[in-house]
């Protein structure tokens, strides 16, 4: 090989070694910090092919996206004295890379004074809201603050604050214990009173209920009763009109009735005898039945309820 050869490929070497040294690209999730000596020369915000000195300047890249910080648990005194044990998180992201490397410098000393922010504006916040507002009422209402505190603080290190969450916030162990037996004590005397309540408004159902029912059985019996009224009647004027269109009929069909009542199946026990009124018209069996007396019985009312009914009644006719 020629020394024209040689110098060309170490010129072409060196140009390459130029170019690369002077050329740098950012990605469209990337932004980029331009130095020089330390010193802070540009910002570039923009995805592409950029130039630099070679060297002498060097280039710092930054991730343009939301960034994710936890926070471990933490111990914080809530309104009303109440200790609260929290578990916090945090996404920030960069919007100016100058401001950024000139006040946090790096990453990791930006992220130690962040989780510096998060707990003091966290304490701060805390202490105004109660224990349920904490847990169920104003959650929302309380991290917002708490995001918009640590926002302004974060503003003047270059940094947005994208969101802040409380993952999880409980009482101490020795604490929980006392806190669920007085809720469960509150449970139970809400369900006392509303059974309470429901069993009064049941006694009250349950009164005009009897009082509804007793005014209908009063009704109904009386109207039971002026039925049975005017059916006696209706009957007694029947009896009656057929006791004077025939007399001695109407004794022998109230004998047949007491017949049939009174020898009917049943535990019902006589000892008669044969030559007694209630078998006169067995014994006339050849006479007209005009002139033969009623039958008439009496049975004990355990044992009939008709026979005794029927009987008297023929009595009286027969009277």
């Amino acid at each position: 090989m020629s020394y024209k050869a040689v110098f060309a490929l170490i010129v072409a070497v060196v140009v390459a070694v130029l170019l690369y040294g002077s050329l740098f690209l950012v990605y469209p999730h990337q932004q980029a910090v331009v130095t020089q000596f330390g010193r802070i020369e540009r910002a570039v915000r923009e995805p592409g092919l950029y130039m630099k000195l070679p060297f002498i300047q060097g280039v710092e890249f930054l991730d343009k996206r939301a960034r994710y910080l936890e926070q471990s648990e933490r111990e914080v005194i809530a309104s009303g004295k109440k200790r609260l044990l929290i578990d916090s998180f945090a996404r920030y992201r960069i919007i100016d890379p100058i401001l950024f490397k000139r006040q946090a410098k790096f990453l990791s000393n930006f992220e130690s004074q962040l989780t510096g922010f998060m707990e003091a504006s966290l304490r701060d916040v805390v202490a105004e809201y109660t224990f349920k507002d904490i847990v169920r009422d104003k959650r929302d209402e309380l991290v917002e603050l708490i995001r918009e505190s640590v926002d302004e603080k974060t503003k003047r290190l270059g940094v947005e604050m994208v969101d802040y969450r409380i993952r999880r916030a409980d009482l101490p162990k020795e604490n929980s214990e006392a806190v669920y037996r007085q809720m469960q004590t509150e449970r139970q005397q809400e369900a006392n009173g509303i059974r309470a309540d429901g069993e009064k408004v049941a006694q009250q159902m349950r009164s005009v209920a009897d009082r509804n029912a007793t005014v209908i059985v009063a009704n109904a019996k009386r109207d039971a009763e002026i039925q049975r009224g005017e059916g006696d009647a209706l009957r007694n004027a029947i009896f009656a009109e057929a006791f004077g269109k025939n007399p001695d009929f109407f004794n022998f069909y109230r004998s047949m009735q007491a017949y049939e009542n009174s020898l009917a199946n049943g535990d019902t026990r006589m000892v008669l005898s044969p030559s007694g009124e209630f078998f006169s018209y067995f014994g006339n069996a050849g006479d007209s039945p005009v002139s033969a007396k009623p039958a008439v019985i009496e049975t004990p009312a355990a044992n009939s309820n008709e026979a005794p009914e029927a009987a008297s009644e023929a009595e009286a006719a027969s009277n």
